[in-house]
């Protein structure tokens, strides 16, 4: 029984002991009395400083209302011209449908919908919960005396920044857009992106307190409709306070939540979300994070990146052959230059030998220490720059990372070729595109390094074959990771390892069984 299985097992044993929370213990319905439906709105929002229940009369019929709404979330400026406006005095110069002696209060609640208020958004409902969420939410929820419903108004006006370039994949060539922390911004960066009609964007709302929208976008004709069903069914079965970023998504629906390789893409590209769209993927879109998530994911994916398909293909072939290259200095470097200086001496060139050998004269600690001290060093060094203002945080980085490393030499601490190798690497790591892909190869470093200090080239081979292992056994979303290599799919050789011409490329990826295979005609 894989992870996920099992995770899904023991949320069903404790389904039964969870009482969901609601904003009432039952359902409660709206009454006639606009002053009843108020205080009970009231109650549940309190009385903190940015609710504004603002009433006032329809004069023409002399009856009762008011709107409900939160300051800063709502747009006051549509609230006034469009809907307190728009019913205070307008109504009185328009052509009435219902005489004021025989209106009651349905009728009039009909004609402001349809005749008065002028939002694109409105929505009528019967529950005082459904209100209140459409309240936190941003709308305006208008109510009316001897009427037992409330129409809720689309007024929504969130804060918000501009559309910037992403700060954590920047690009030589390509969109210099990002997402940005607002979901309905960000949909319309991918719908610009791709104008098709069969472009599907499913909402859901993921916490019981937080309420938040989650959009889970594919394109029909093309996505399989396995891969579609299993992302519902996952996103469907979350049950959880409050959604605050995708990455709490993502440790919910990932398959193995034990492996180190992430199973799911994470991007602040709309040109990259659109591209894996257009594939056959699915994207799922949190309001209040800037990062999309993407699936299925296979190996090489997360080592590709949008200007590989900007390039001409040989230049972007290059590219990825780096990729790769470096993915492999930044998971065995360490451990290789630890097993060769402790066991196999014999295997490095006579001159770099005795260089080696030079250079470690005076240092009391065997290699796998200095290759443990200096890969830590590093790893707070990268952590401090990152959590540091961004000008203090590079200055940090680098003169941090010379100085430690030049005075570390100096007190004879560590060799100078460690302070090489662990720069070299650590160097290679910031070349990968995907920081999840980075993040694991940091992780199994380590674990490469002491299997090189326990048994050598042996023990490297050991722990490179655990991780072949596990990479074949693990699949994302029914999608095998280790594709298109295991199973074997010539086809997408074409744009795995390599990115040969956009004429050769006719099909969508074979891994991903999309409906419609053809890109190129």
């Amino acid at each position: 029984m894989n992870q996920w299985a099992w995770l899904q097992k023991k949320k069903k044993q404790t389904k039964n002991a969870h009482q969901q929370v609601k904003i009432h213990g039952t359902d409660v319905f709206f009454s006639s009395s606009l002053d009843s439906n108020l205080e009970q709105i009231q109650n549940i929002l309190g009385n903190n400083p940015d609710i504004a229940i603002r009433r006032f009369n329809i004069d023409l019929y002399n009856v009762k209302a008011a709107v409900v709404f939160i300051k800063g979330l709502a747009d006051k400026e549509q609230i006034h011209e469009q809907i307190l406006k728009s019913i205070m005095l307008e109504l009185q110069m328009r052509e009435c449908y219902v005489k004021q002696d025989q209106a009651t209060g349905s009728h009039i609640k009909e004609i402001i919908k349809d005749h008065v208020v002028t939002l694109t958004d409105v929505e009528e409902n019967n529950k005082i919960e459904d209100c209140v969420i459409g309240v936190l939410n941003g709308d305006t929820a208008l109510l009316i005396d001897n009427v037992d419903t409330s129409l809720i108004l689309g007024t929504k006006k969130w804060p918000s920044r501009q559309i910037e370039e992403p700060i954590t994949e920047a690009t030589v060539r390509g969109a210099r857009e990002g997402f940005v922390e607002n979901i309905f911004v960000n949909m319309s960066l991918i719908r610009k992106r791709i104008r098709d009609p069969h472009l599907v964007l499913d909402k859901y709302t993921i916490g019981l307190r937080s309420q938040t929208p989650v959009i889970m976008a594919y394109i029909k004709d093309i996505t399989n409709d396995s891969i579609i069903q299993e992302a519902k069914k996952r996103l469907e079965k979350i049950d959880i306070d409050q959604i605050l970023e995708s990455g709490i998504i993502e440790q919910f629906i990932e398959d193995d939540f034990l492996s180190p390789f992430p199973q799911l893409i994470t991007t602040e590209r709309p040109d990259k979300v659109a591209s894996g769209l257009l594939e056959g993927r699915v994207a799922i879109l949190v309001d209040g994070t800037p990062f999309v998530l993407l699936l299925p994911v296979t190996i090489t994916s997360i080592l590709q990146g949008p200007e590989d398909y900007y390039e001409r293909w040989f230049v972007g072939t290059l590219i990825r052959f780096m990729r790769f290259g470096a993915a492999f200095v930044s998971l065995f470097g360490p451990s290789l230059y630890v097993a060769l200086i402790s066991y196999h001496p014999g295997l490095i060139p006579t001159d770099l030998v005795i260089s080696i050998a030079g250079s470690r004269e005076g240092v009391p600690f065997p290699s796998i220490v200095e290759a443990l001290l200096m890969e830590i060093t590093i790893e707070i060094l990268r952590e401090a720059g990152v959590r540091l203002p961004k000008p203090i945080g590079q200055t940090v980085g680098i003169v941090g990372g010379l100085v430690i490393g030049e005075a570390a030499v100096t007190a004879g601490l560590v060799s100078p070729m460690m302070v090489i190798v662990v720069a070299v690497t650590a160097i290679s790591s910031f070349s990968l595109p995907q920081y999840g892909a980075a993040i694991a190869i940091r992780i199994l470093r380590f674990g490469m390094m002491l299997s090189a200090a326990v048994l050598g080239l042996f023990g490297i081979i050991m722990f490179a074959m655990a991780i072949t292992i596990h990479l074949v056994k693990l699949k994302s979303f029914g999608v095998e990771y280790t594709s298109p290599f295991v199973p074997y799919q010539f086809k997408d050789w074409k744009d795995a390892i390599l990115r040969l011409p956009y004429s050769v490329l006719k099909e969508r990826p074979e891994m991903l069984k999309p409906k419609d295979s053809t890109r190129i005609r």
